[in-house]
């Protein structure tokens, strides 16, 4: 329905796949806790996460924030530099966006694409939205781009002129195109595709229906995702153990055996080319004053524990239709 943003109309309720996938939906708020932690004591600048996230009493360990830091700037540079080759002519669909900021920290940049698309679990969008509405900071932007007098909103869906926030279960393809198409999805332009701890959520079949749906949607694309890799060794069992403590099973971590599984799963779901690093390589390249910065931010007691950590976690890319897409 039709809704202003201001005075948008909500509804919440809650499915049987809602319940079994609570474990999952608990990585996001854990993720966006972390962020939101490394944000505060400087390790990048994000005014809009603290409007969605709550700020927690308990001090993330050093290796944990700077493993974030990694990640947030391996994500960003692929993102930035595909926005930069389409020169701004294309559309992003964040999958798993959760309390994701990108959005709005790429207005600020003047490097927003055509259309900027988020897709998470229904009650997952129902929160983000209830916070959009709320905080001025967060909605301004959306109304100052918007072209029409009322925005299309209920409790699981937003869609305006450049951004959309959609709730669906990425597992189900059909339904998760209907939705994008709905709200203005071109299977015509450039499309960058971004997966941060998403895919492993699912079982194997499901993830590769999930990439082989974007392969053969979209003439040109690039897929980023980031996730676990090297998971056969103890600290890799160990990571898994800690989750299903917390009642989150890895379904797809048969496939982060290996930098090369991760490419060959992409690969082999319609993708032409891919790339994968550790992140421990990744952190290896940046910039020496970021580095020196951010490491000046807290004291590292153990750096072979951020190391160990660094090497169980990679940022992998899939192109088609345009290899250059991901140089």
């Amino acid at each position: 329905m039709a809704a202003s943003l201001r005075r948008p109309s909500f509804t919440a309720c809650a499915s049987p796949t809602d319940t079994d996938d609570e474990g999952v939906r608990g990585t996001c708020e854990d993720a966006s806790i972390c962020k939101r932690f490394a944000v505060s004591i400087g390790y990048w600048q994000d005014p809009y996460i603290q409007h969605l996230v709550r700020l927690s009493k308990e001090r993330k360990a050093p290796e944990i924030n700077r493993g974030y830091f990694a990640r947030v700037h391996g994500v960003s540079q692929l993102t930035k530099a595909f926005l930069r080759k389409t020169e701004c002519n294309c559309q992003i669909l964040n999958l798993g966006a959760g309390m994701d900021t990108t959005f709005w920290i790429l207005k600020d940049e003047d490097l927003l694409p055509r259309k900027y698309f988020e897709i998470d679990f229904p009650m997952i969008v129902t929160r983000k939205l209830h916070s959009i509405k709320l905080k001025p900071l967060l909605s301004k932007p959306i109304l100052d781009l918007h072209s029409e007098d009322t925005l299309q909103m209920d409790g699981h869906m937003l869609d305006s002129t450049r951004y959309a926030v959609i709730g669906a279960d990425l597992r189900d393809t059909a339904d998760l195109e209907e939705k994008l198409k709905k709200c203005n999805m071109s299977t015509q332009l450039p499309t960058l595709l971004i997966a941060e701890c998403v895919l492993v959520y699912m079982t194997p079949e499901q993830s590769a229906n999930l990439l082989k749906w974007a392969a053969n949607s979209f003439e040109t694309a690039m897929f980023i995702n980031y996730e676990q890799v090297n998971m056969d060794d103890r600290f890799g069992q160990i990571m898994i153990e800690n989750l299903r403590r917390r009642q989150c099973d890895l379904a797809g971590v048969e496939t982060c055996k290996s930098l090369e599984s991760q490419r060959e799963r992409l690969l082999s779901s319609g993708w032409e080319s891919a790339t994968a690093i550790d992140m421990m390589e990744l952190y290896s390249k940046l910039p020496r004053a970021e580095v020196i910065r951010i490491e000046s931010l807290e004291f590292l007691d153990e750096m072979e524990l951020l190391e160990q950590l660094m090497q169980h976690y990679c940022l992998c890319w899939a192109t088609k239709g345009g290899s250059e897409l991901g140089r």
